[in-house]
């Protein structure tokens, strides 16, 4: 492959793409805190869950666009995903175990 054509298919995203990824990352972080003080969401069993996935695309983003894995190959985004996955279950799992969802 051509120095251009490696150049083309592994072009960095433009600043304007990552200051975009940077406003969606906050806007989820406010949305996080909010959530935490919201009494009614606070005292039930949806917190966790919600902060969660929240968090999951966080790492998404994050893995994606700053760790530059979205043009690379589909193995390393299984790589960084598979053991994120395996912390929430892990998580999960443990909370149901020791009684975390009872309120």
């Amino acid at each position: 492959m051509s120095d251009e054509g490696r150049d083309r298919a592994h072009a960095h995203p433009s600043a304007k793409v990552y200051l975009s990824i940077a406003a969606i990352l906050t806007g989820i972080t406010v949305v996080e805190v909010a959530i935490f003080y919201i009494p009614a969401i606070r005292e039930t069993i949806l917190l966790a869950p919600i902060l969660l996935t929240l968090s999951a695309g966080k790492f998404a983003l994050v893995v994606m666009f700053y760790m530059h894995l979205k043009p690379d190959s589909k193995i390393y985004t299984a790589i960084f995903t598979a053991p994120l996955l395996l912390a929430a279950v892990l998580i999960l799992a443990l909370m149901t175990l020791l009684g975390a969802w009872v309120y």
